[in-house]
């Protein structure tokens, strides 16, 4: 085999509705999720006696724990074969950030193994290897936005908003997701602070998760409130379970400016990525 290389794209959530518990324990969720195709890792596959993994982000596991390792474990099993290939991950897309960059990095190393072993599994079997190994990880099989029903892994194609302006900040923390959605029936809004949908591209954006993660981490309200005062911005979302913070921005607008004055003003630390959603233009 040839060595090769797979994009593996962040996403956004444009819209989050919790509906409620489950009896399995997961909690039944509709979400509307695109892609940013400019935000991306990248894994290198390449021929090699035995399976190995590395990445260049010291802060990502890389052990057994790690979606990719756990992807390549169960492409083996599904597949009745040893995965001799070496795979390397260059991250972009922070950890713990709400982009699905974890999610992303397994469902195409799922492609990648199918590829390098002659596409062994259907597309079917794929697509079953990934709900089992992550809500959001069928998602990233598919191409344009979807809704996405379940515990997320059920998905249907959607119309795709019109490409979006955004501007994502990040502090330097992370959110524990299932902290986030265990807190979530019990939790209450902070007095000044924006829950209401936004309707921008046709879209109505709003996030059930932002309740829960704002009254425990008050920075990230504070975030979303100082970008919804800025006059280069339509509208402002928390992305899944956050760390993540988003601004749609209006047409001409500024977003390195934008980024930097949220450093100064707000927090130095400041992780930034600008660019366009996936869409229809």
């Amino acid at each position: 085999m040839s060595t090769f290389t797979l994009q593996a794209p962040a996403k956004l959530n444009l819209s989050l509705r919790l509906l409620g518990k489950r009896d399995d324990g997961f909690h039944e969720i509709d979400t509307l999720m695109v892609k940013l195709p400019g935000l991306a890792d990248e894994i290198e596959f390449s021929q090699a006696e035995e399976f190995s993994f590395k990445c260049d982000d010291p802060s990502v596991p890389g052990d057994e724990g790690n979606l990719v390792v756990k992807a390549v474990r169960a492409y083996e099993s599904a597949a009745g074969i040893f995965c001799r290939c070496s795979i390397s991950l260059k991250k972009a897309i922070p950890h713990g950030a709400g982009l699905g960059g974890g999610s992303s990095d397994a469902a195409m190393t799922l492609l990648g193994l199918n590829r390098h072993h002659d596409f062994r599994l259907s597309v079917a079997s794929i697509y079953e290897l990934a709900a089992s190994l992550g809500s959001d990880i069928p998602f990233f099989l598919t191409t344009g936005a979807s809704r996405c029903t379940g515990r997320g892994e059920k998905i249907e194609p959607a119309p795709s908003p019109p490409a979006m302006a955004v501007l994502l900040l990040k502090p330097s923390f992370n959110v524990s997701t299932p902290d986030a959605y265990d807190r979530w029936k019990q939790s209450f809004q902070i007095s000044g602070v924006s829950y209401t949908r936004q309707e921008i591209g046709g879209v109505s954006l709003s996030n059930d998760l932002e309740r829960p993660v704002f009254e425990k981490h008050r920075f990230l309200a504070e975030l979303k409130q100082w970008l919804l005062a800025r006059r280069e911005t339509a509208a402002a979302l928390m992305s899944g379970s956050g760390s993540t913070v988003f601004a749609v921005l209006h047409d001409g607008a500024d977003a390195e400016t934008l980024a930097k004055s949220a450093r100064h003003e707000l927090d130095p630390g400041l992780w930034h990525w600008a660019g366009q959603t996936e869409g229809t233009d």
